[in-house]
């Protein structure tokens, strides 16, 4: 049984909506052993009365967490016992998220101000589960931004027995900014989070917002325990394949970009030949190249052609093939 120690945090990528889906987190699980995969966030409702399989994910994707988006204690404890009977690794329970919809739902950011509330879904779920269950959070929200604020928030949930917590340094803003502008706007405050870390140092901090190199993570995780990616992972994922090297200290070869790609092509023939198009895994990988000669060809090509009915993966071979020509 998968424990809270036997997890490394070292380096995550965070949750995100319509990115981190499992054609993303087969790709990036090709690039690094090590990192702790996150699942969009699915909300208890879609996993309880949805149609679709919401739990679905690859073997190869292990270690992986399920983050789930709710706020009703016997909803979330049954969505998390059927996401350890899956196999998932760890249950994240999401109190970042400012969306509009996600608060109309009563759960995301605006659970900051009902810690007590996020309390008994943390017990809730830790009554029926082995695995860990961790709490995804912000600094602050609104005008409720204070270090105490946090600091109280933080005692409730660890006296429901959460000890790893990833820590968005902005607060968010529940009126007036779009989820975009939430990760934006608000100034980050990393310190605020590395305090946090001071006074608790038994529990598991990690990071998250605004990190974009490996230089940057060696920097965060000589005061915390891990650090969450989001959008530079997904945007430039070839970050990921020094991660195992650079940060988690082990000795193994740095895969090529080419070579990340062709271990990732038999997943594309085998999602196309089940059905699947083709673009459904070619959008993660657009950025593949960034940053390299050519790369442009490869993403017009992929981007005006993957969508179309029939493309298979000599679609991403003549990509390639342009790119390296235009170099």
């Amino acid at each position: 049984m998968t424990n809270l120690t036997a997890l490394n945090r070292t380096f995550s990528i965070a949750p995100m909506l319509d990115w981190t889906d499992r054609h993303y987190r087969y790709f990036a699980r090709l690039m690094s052993d090590e990192i702790l995969l996150y699942t969009e966030m699915v909300t208890t409702g879609a996993i309880i009365h949805g149609k679709g399989d919401y739990l679905a994910y690859n073997q190869e994707e292990h270690p992986i967490a399920l983050q789930l988006g709710g706020s009703n204690p016997q909803d979330l404890a049954h969505c998390a016992k059927l996401a350890e009977e899956r196999g998932y690794d760890e249950v994240n329970l999401n109190v970042g998220c400012p969306s509009d919809r996600v608060q109309n739902g009563r759960f995301g950011a605006c659970l900051m101000a009902e810690p007590d509330l996020v309390a008994q879904c943390v017990d809730a779920m830790k009554q029926v589960v082995d695995i860990p269950v961790t709490v995804k959070t912000r600094i602050g929200i609104d005008d409720q931004d204070s270090y105490r604020f946090l600091t109280q928030f933080i005692d409730i949930v660890n006296a429901a027995g959460c000890d790893a917590f990833i820590v968005h340094a902005r607060k968010a803003w529940l009126q007036g900014l779009s989820p975009k502008e939430n990760r934006e706007i608000p100034p980050l405050d990393y310190d605020r989070v590395y305090q946090l870390k001071q006074d608790y140092p038994e529990l598991n901090i990690s990071i998250n917002g605004g990190i974009k190199t490996l230089e940057e993570a060696k920097t965060h995780l000589s005061k915390l325990d891990g650090v969450m990616v989001g959008r530079e992972a997904y945007q430039n994922p070839y970050i990921l394949a020094q991660v195992d090297q650079e940060l988690c200290g082990i000795e193994k070869p740095v895969l090529s970009r080419d070579a990340v790609l062709e271990k990732l092509f038999p997943y594309m023939e085998k999602h196309v030949q089940q059905g699947g198009r083709l673009n459904h895994i070619t959008r993660h990988i657009i950025g593949l190249y960034q940053g390299i000669a050519g790369s442009r060809a490869w993403r017009r090509y992929l981007s005006e052609n993957a969508h179309k009915p029939g493309a298979g993966v000599d679609v991403v071979r003549e990509a390639q093939r342009l790119m390296q020509e235009t170099i």
